[in-house]
């Protein structure tokens, strides 16, 4: 079923969440655990990240150092497959421009029409690190928009090259990110917003936020983008705070704020397992009001803060 049905035909808020694929060699078991843990909030999807290679140095002990690429995240595909398989709950795997070519790309969408994979989210991605701006991979893409362009020429039955496909499919469906506090390479929240209703117009039918922590910012977001024109689903991304070294991290790393209160709050915690707690209150506060004003889905980031999320979905779920 189509992330947008989903959302729609859900009564209540719906609840989703983001993981990551295991670290290359680690197995797939810690990621289970991950979903067994919150599956029974009745998740309507579940994000599959994508990550790009990325190069590595090799000490050869002479005082040389070996340049190698390393993808220290691989398998996407397979874990997005592996995960609907095992739980029968909708994927929705991350297809990126950043290090993919586009002939890259159209095998990853051969492979996740295979599967019956049909729901993705569209991304430019991040640069890499050795990157001082972003650089596409080969023919790779600049930017999402142009993602989007391949993604709904493949749904036409016509691939990278112009030529027409045999047999066309079951088309893909897909949402995009957004920024409430606006993309850190945006000039204003006036750009950001002409994109992403440029993505709207390509195709795109929800989009979901960066993190926050101020649903005042979120809002406000909202409402410039209906002034825009923008129509469809915003999903609040959401992650609790629960660690007082966040305090710097998080707006160096997500370039968001973190409001006022919180940041009182965490400065009278004494270590970590205070901060959590103090994050988790938070979270659960944020969650209410947003669902007060009818958000249709809050889409969790996982990574580090699956049982402070648990503990957040028991009290609003």
């Amino acid at each position: 079923m189509k992330v947008i049905d989903l959302i729609h035909s859900n009564k209540k808020t719906a609840f989703s969440f983001e993981i990551l694929p295991p670290l290359k060699g680690t197995g797939i078991e810690k990621l289970y655990q991950t979903i067994d843990t919150l599956r029974e909030f009745d998740p309507k999807y579940i994000n599959i990240t994508t990550h790009r290679s990325e190069y590595v140095y090799k000490d050869l002990g002479n005082g040389l150092f070996q340049r190698n690429r390393l993808r220290r995240r691989p398998g996407t595909v397979a874990v997005a497959a592996a995960i609907q398989n095992k739980y029968n709950i909708t994927v929705v795997p991350h297809i990126l421009c950043s290090g993919f070519t586009r002939e890259e790309t159209e095998y990853v969408l051969l492979d996740l029409q295979f599967l019956n994979i049909t729901e993705l989210l569209v991304l430019r991605g991040d640069k890499a690190k050795h990157e001082s701006a972003f650089t596409p991979e080969g023919d790779g893409y600049h930017h999402a928009i142009e993602l989007q362009e391949q993604i709904n020429n493949f749904n036409k039955g016509i691939f990278v090259d112009g030529s027409e496909m045999k047999v066309s499919n079951t088309p893909f469906s897909y949402g995009v990110a957004c920024y409430p506090e606006k993309h850190e390479e945006a000039p204003n929240i006036e750009t950001d917003l002409y994109w992403l209703k440029k993505k709207v117009e390509n195709g795109a039918e929800y989009a979901v936020t960066q993190l926050f922590y101020d649903n005042r910012k979120y809002f406000e977001f909202v409402e410039q983008a209906k002034a825009a024109g923008i129509n469809i689903p915003i999903i609040p991304g959401i992650k609790p705070f629960k660690k007082l070294s966040q305090l710097s991290m998080v707006p160096k790393t997500f370039k968001v704020d973190l409001p006022e209160d919180l940041v009182k709050e965490a400065l009278k915690c004494k270590n970590d397992a205070e901060a959590e707690q103090v994050g988790i209150e938070w979270c659960v506060s944020q969650c209410k009001e947003l669902m007060a004003h009818g958000v249709p889905s809050i889409h969790f980031y996982s990574i580090g803060a699956v049982d402070s999320i648990k503990e957040v979905a028991k009290i609003i779920y």
